[in-house]
């Protein structure tokens, strides 16, 4: 059963008014991964995240432009035909920090993320997929004509 537009919308909203009257707590709200998201390295991102290493995939699709006008707003989406994914996550090789987007699917959620990303310069843009303990990647260059990380 996939989650409708609707459901996903309505479980934000929940989570989100949770979080303004104190249901959730400062801590529960910290536990993100801070040192995958300060990691400079896509290997190290990727170990961070945990898994068992990584592999070039075709099941993994990753849809960003050749060129894009303005780093500050580059469009990528990701989609898989890969089973029981439990992650997804978006990086840019010469960001900064290297890891973009993470994103965390339950079960029965259709594979599928598009969002926008900053990008400092040139780079390569990986779209990463965990499913089965394993990340499975697809890389994509992305020539950026205006900076948006600080350039």
């Amino acid at each position: 059963m996939n989650m409708k537009r609707r459901e996903m919308l309505k479980l934000s909203a929940l989570i989100g008014l949770m979080a303004s009257t104190g249901l959730i707590t400062d801590v529960q709200a910290a536990e993100w991964n801070k040192a995958a998201f300060d990691s400079k390295s896509v290997e190290e991102v990727l170990k961070l995240l945990g898994g068992s290493g990584s592999e070039k995939s075709s099941a993994v699709n990753l849809t960003a432009p050749d060129i894009a006008e303005n780093g500050a707003v580059v469009p990528v989406g990701v989609s898989t035909t890969l089973a029981n994914v439990e992650q997804m996550a978006i990086l840019v090789e010469k960001n900064p920090n290297a890891l973009s987007a993470q994103f965390t699917l339950m079960p029965g959620m259709e594979p599928m993320v598009v969002t926008r990303v900053k990008m400092a310069q040139t780079s390569n843009v990986y779209a990463a997929v965990k499913s089965g303990g394993k990340w499975f990647v697809a890389v994509k260059e992305v020539k950026v004509t205006l900076g948006g990380c600080g350039g």
